[in-house]
This record gives structure tokens, C-alpha cells and sequence, in this order.
């Protein structure tokens, strides 16, 4: 019983951190959107370059600093994926094969034959 509150436990925060890690690429992606249909406003509305150089800058220090929350959370990921290590009923105990994935480069890539 304890065992299985734990697991779920563990269950719930690692997709609520999924969760958080994709809306704030989401995020980043809209932002990025933003920024091309402002450049493209700009154009159109043949505007002054300077004239939208403020809101430039905001949208910059805004993206930046969810660049920062992004790095954040992925350290936050893996502080907590080194804690699981230390919850007893979450530890690894052997199953499979715990090396690490070989380097990409490692990898030889798929070939046609005939």
C-alpha cells in the first residue's frame, strides 16, 4: 500500500513536470511567433524602426527570461531524478540494462540494400 502511494506519488510530480517542461516551450514557440509577426507589422505598416524598438526589447527580456526558467526546470528535473534515487520503493533494483545510451555518434545510420 505504501509502496504503490509512493510510486504514484512519484507518478503525478514527474508528469507535472513534463507538463510544466512542455508549456514553457510552447511559450517559447508563441513568443517566437510574436516576435516574426512584429517585424512583419513593422514592415507593413512601413513604421518607424525605432518606433516599436521598446516593445523589441521587452519581448527580448521577457523571452530571456524564460530562457533562464526553462534552464530551471530542467535542473529541477534532474535534482529530482537524482532524489528518486534515495526514496526507497523508487530505486532502480537491477531490472534490464542500466547502462547509459551509446553517444549518438555511435550510431550507424540505416542504409538501403537490395
Amino acid at each position: 500500500m505504501r509502496k504503490q502511494m509512493i510510486e504514484n506519488a512519484a507518478h503525478e510530480v514527474a508528469t507535472q513536470v513534463r507538463v510544466v517542461e512542455d508549456s514553457i516551450e510552447a511559450v517559447i514557440a508563441e513568443m517566437a511567433e510574436l516576435q516574426a509577426r512584429m517585424v512583419h507589422a513593422r514592415a507593413t505598416t512601413r513604421a518607424g524602426f525605432a518606433t516599436s524598438h521598446a516593445a523589441f526589447e521587452q519581448l527580448a527580456l521577457a523571452t530571456s527570461s524564460l530562457i533562464a526558467a526553462r534552464g530551471g526546470i530542467a535542473h529541477c528535473h534532474t535534482a529530482l531524478a537524482e532524489t528518486s534515487k534515495t526514496i526507497p520503493g523508487l530505486r532502480e533494483t537491477g531490472f534490464g540494462d542500466l547502462g547509459e545510451c551509446p553517444p549518438q555518434e555511435a550510431a550507424t545510420p540505416l542504409r538501403v540494400v537490395a
